[in-house]
């Protein structure tokens, strides 16, 4: 008898087991498929398959209440229990699961930040590498990768750096020493490494000295921070050239000195500036390469709706098959570069 009833419940059971198996599969390949086409569309966005897969999942959980050979009272307990989790973890997690969800279909909409812009939060800094649907990762100078919550981007004041930025140099120097000197100098090392509109502002007149600080519009962005480091040597190198010293005038030494003597550096005979070769390529190698895989999807958007705009037109065949053979090169190119940062 007891071998019955446990046949019997195997019997009734088995269906109900291959309907949660039947449906896990179904969600893994739903996943891999949404996987697959993300990385062959153009304009991928990846908010509506991940939210897609979340309702798949809740959805499964439902029909596998009502599924299960239970009786009706059971089944309605269980979806009253399920409706009640379900509303619980909302009202509970509103202000971080709910409110991620919100901030980053917010930041989609907004498309004010794209993967490859330098972002600035707190004392986070770094390159954008990925939108997700509930979080923003940003790979930083030290190569590291830091996941953010979306909800802290639309939280906090955001700085965001995707085209051209000002950078800028402070420096204090005394009041011996004339103004327009200091400015010709300054400016002189703004122009050798081509910033545009240079510009210096005095910031502070201090007891000792008066805080100088120089500005230029740096168009590629993409070298921020060794353009940075670079200004500051340039800085460094065009006041020493013009005999201009840069230690306070409160500056005291133990060692005897003329009162003539200036502090500055001597260069080497025969030596040269030494320069790294675009750092930022090793800091941020996958944000360079998520920015560069963005540009080419958006030029073959470009491509689109020209040739688009052409077959309305009559004649244009021969344009039309060209900007079709560009479209697939620049197709072929996301591809290889997606199967090379996967293997």
């Amino acid at each position: 008898m007891n071998l019955q009833n446990l046949i019997k419940h195997l019997t009734d059971w088995l269906p109900f087991s291959g309907l949660i198996i039947i449906g896990l599969i179904s969600i893994f390949l739903v996943q891999r498929f949404l996987d697959n086409q993300n990385k062959k569309r153009v304009d991928t966005n990846k908010v509506f398959p991940q939210l897609f897969v979340l309702l798949l999942t809740l959805g499964l959980m439902v029909i596998v209440i009502l599924a299960s050979p239970l009786s009706d009272d059971t089944k309605g307990d269980l979806l009253s229990f399920f409706g009640i989790i379900i509303s619980a973890a909302i009202a509970l997690s509103s202000t971080t699961f709910l409110g991620n969800i919100m901030a980053g279909f917010m930041i989609r909409t907004l498309r004010k930040i794209q993967p490859g812009d330098f972002l600035r939060i707190d004392d986070y800094f770094g390159r954008v590498t990925e939108l997700g649907l509930l979080h923003t990762e940003i790979q930083t100078p030290d190569r590291d990768l830091t996941i953010m919550p979306n909800l802290m981007l639309v939280n906090k004041p955001l700085k965001i750096m995707h085209k051209g930025t000002i950078i800028s140099c402070e420096v204090s120097l005394g009041y011996d020493v004339p103004r327009e000197s200091i400015e010709k100098a300054l400016l002189k090392a703004a122009t050798q490494m081509k910033l545009e509109a240079p510009y210096v502002h005095i910031q502070g007149l201090g007891d000792f000295s008066v805080l100088y600080k120089l500005s230029g519009y740096l168009d590629d962005i993409k070298t921020l921070i060794s353009s940075k480091a670079q200004l500051h040597a340039n800085v460094l190198d065009s006041l020493h050239h013009d005999g201009i010293e840069i230690v306070s005038p409160a500056f005291m030494n133990q060692r005897v000195f003329k009162e003539d003597a200036k502090f500055i550096s001597k260069k080497t005979k025969g030596s040269k500036r030494v320069h790294s070769d675009a750092p930022e390529k090793v800091m941020f190698e996958k944000a360079q390469e998520v920015a560069e895989i963005e540009n080419i999807k958006n030029k073959i958007i470009e491509i689109r709706d020209r040739i688009t705009a052409l077959k309305l037109e009559v004649g244009n065949d021969q344009e039309i098959q060209v900007l079709e053979n560009e479209k697939a090169a620049l197709k072929e190119v996301i591809k290889r570069e997606s199967e090379e940062s996967k293997g």
